[in-house]
């Protein structure tokens, strides 16, 4: 016979969910308080302006010691602009790590969530690198420290594509979106850049289902952080493929299935033919009417500089808020920005070009 299960006092339950609920907020709140400490580390528009009048690298590296960057560049006796980059870059790896390693779920699947953009950039590295049979360690090398995973030294062995694809469906958090997406065969076939589109485009919309599940403020940030990043991406798959062999269908397919954009435009986006037809579908989105305003004739690269200079103040009102998510995700984002401005600041320097400086720059703000 069933043994009848002793009655369990419901106060006690009670108790400890509302104990666990405790636990679990108090640790968001010290995570939320960490990251503002980080956000406060951002570089000001003073730093700006005395980093864009430094005439070396060397008046570069004294500038950056003065901020929250402190003494990393201190054992480097020769500077250059990758080594600037680099050092920028593990600072910015550290701290993320030590937020991922604080953080309690559903926070901490969140975070992991943010890097997978970083894991696709790196697993379509390694499978072009297999593609044109390159040294797969040293490609490993170079890959994006917070796009690396536990198991991705597994893909080094990998002798061919067939053997690589096993590899990502079993040993990586991208395995989802690969069997979804591709077989073997698509390896051997698909332009690298048409894999890194797939994978990103079930990517975002499986991050946009998670944010949505989450609810609150973090879904309604989120929404239009990704809603960003889906436009960009979509925008940027119709200019990089005019004058290609992609179809109008192939390039829909590729759309990530949300955005300011979707559904009604994409189907305008796909049948573009020059800049101009996209800008002129962009300035039937209000969400754009701003940035088209500011796009001179022609100029894909300065549309690539608004969407980011959008992204950038879509990020820093994510701290008007408290208690949500999608603070964290503003951050790494506005992090990379800070790292891609000195980036730009540090070759502007070094090849002697100090007058263009502030054309490369996407404030970072308020």
């Amino acid at each position: 016979c069933k043994r009848k299960r002793a009655a369990q006092d419901p106060r006690k339950t009670t108790v400890d969910t509302l104990e666990t609920m405790t636990d679990v907020r108090a640790t968001e709140t010290r995570e939320d308080g960490i990251l503002r400490g980080y956000k406060g580390g951002l570089l000001g528009a003073t730093d700006y302006t005395n980093l864009g009048q430094c005439e070396s690298l060397d008046d570069v590296k004294l500038h950056l010691e003065g901020t929250d960057y402190g003494a990393f560049l201190q054992d480097e006796s020769t500077l250059h602009t990758s080594r600037i980059v680099d050092k920028c870059l593990a600072k910015l790896v550290d701290e993320w790590k030590y937020l991922r390693c604080n953080a309690d779920e559903p926070l901490a699947t969140f975070l992991d969530y943010c890097t997978y953009g970083h894991m696709i950039d790196n697993v379509v590295l390694i499978v072009s690198g297999t593609l044109h049979e390159r040294d797969v360690h040293e490609l490993v090398e170079k890959c994006h420290p917070l796009g690396l995973f536990d198991a991705i030294g597994t893909l080094a062995v990998a002798q061919n594509l067939r053997e690589l694809y096993r590899l990502c469906l079993v040993d990586t958090p991208l395995g989802p979106y690969v069997s979804e997406c591709l077989s073997s065969e698509d390896l051997d076939e698909m332009n690298v850049e048409i894999l890194r589109n797939t994978l990103y485009k079930a990517y975002l919309e499986d991050f946009m289902r998670f944010c949505r599940g989450l609810g609150g403020e973090t879904a309604d940030r989120m929404a239009g952080l990704l809603a960003l990043d889906a436009d960009r991406r979509a925008l940027n798959i119709t200019i990089n493929s005019i004058g290609t062999e992609l179809t109008r269908d192939d390039r829909r397919s590729l759309y990530p299935k949300l955005g300011h954009l979707y559904p009604d435009l994409h189907v305008e986006l796909a049948t573009c033919e020059d800049l101009e037809q996209v800008k002129g579908t962009l300035e039937r989105c209000p969400a754009y009417h701003d940035v088209c305003r500011r796009l001179a004739y022609g100029e894909s690269q300065a549309l690539d500089k608004l969407l980011y200079e959008e992204e950038a103040k879509l990020c820093m009102l994510t701290f008007q808020g408290q208690f949500h998510y999608a603070s964290f995700y503003a951050y790494l984002k506005l992090r990379e920005q800070e790292i891609r401005n000195l980036m730009w600041i540090s070759e502007c320097v070094a090849q002697n070009q100090r007058n263009r400086i502030q054309d490369g720059i996407v404030p970072l703000w308020s």
